[in-house]
């Protein structure tokens, strides 16, 4: 369809196919070191669906707050085994981590998934006390701006919220029903305008919009739009693609995880 290559990312990145496993590697390992030193609690339950879970990890001594990391794969692939490496940068900090899994379309509605995710930051909300920062990349930077939005969260949850920071985030729906992927999501222009962050306004909280300077054009399209509709900075990272550009969670003292949690 018109906008397929538009938001086709895997097509116009070098290397593409090896990504996955080397996620999914990484994660692995990361996880089966903290389970070894008991920091990782996995597979936490937040609603009664086979993927209505979570991972947290927890950093060495009381926690400072809680992070929260929400992937992505245009909320039709991956789960929270793919990422858990990411939660390092803010672990070191001394904020504990958690990365939610959900449910897929076609099977579920964006708006449902989004539901999901909020139950999943209360749920992990409640394990953890002080400041929330929300991180998300792609479709996970759609979800984590929703929350941004009042209403979304229940109010003690809304109130703790410290900061939070969409990667690469799909911020207008609307182009999306140009693309041949809608047949799996089943968006019409109701449903689009309904879970477009550009089209609603944000709870008083720090938000920055993060994105890879050579991504595709439509990605850095929809982070300037989020940034003009929500009044907050949009961060082009130098060099950086759709694929890589999260790399920076896993470091502390990334300009990134500064953003995240200060």
């Amino acid at each position: 369809m018109e906008l397929d290559d538009a938001y086709a990312n895997a097509a116009h990145i070098a290397g593409a196919d090896a990504y996955p496993a080397r996620w999914a590697a990484k994660a692995a390992a990361f996880r089966e070191a903290m389970s070894e030193t008991g920091h990782a609690r996995l597979d936490h339950a937040y609603g009664p669906g086979a993927r209505e879970a979570l991972d947290l990890f927890l950093p060495r001594g009381e926690p400072t707050g809680l992070c929260v990391f929400v992937h992505g794969g245009y909320w039709l692939r991956f789960d929270r085994s793919y990422w858990s490496h990411l939660a390092a940068g803010a672990l070191a900090r001394g904020w504990a981590v958690a990365m939610p899994s959900y449910d897929l379309c076609p099977d579920v509605t964006i708006g449902k998934i989004t539901r999901q995710i909020a139950r999943a930051v209360t749920t992990a909300a409640a394990e953890i006390y002080g400041p929330i920062a929300l991180a998300g990349h792609s479709a996970g930077g759609h979800l984590v701006a929703r929350m941004a939005v009042a209403g979304v969260l229940q109010d003690d949850v809304a109130q703790r919220i410290h900061s939070v920071v969409p990667i690469s985030p799909v911020a207008d729906l609307r182009p999306l029903l140009k693309t041949s992927m809608n047949a799996q999501l089943g968006l019409d222009m109701a449903a689009a305008r309904a879970e477009s962050p550009v089209l609603m306004q944000p709870m008083d909280i720090p938000v920055t919009v993060w994105v890879g300077a050579s991504e595709r054009p439509a990605f850095l399209d929809q982070a300037r739009w989020l940034g003009e509709a929500w009044e907050c900075p949009v961060v082009e990272a130098e060099g950086r693609h759709h694929f890589d550009v999260i790399d920076a969670l896993a470091e502390p003292d990334s300009k990134m995880v500064q953003a995240l949690i200060g």
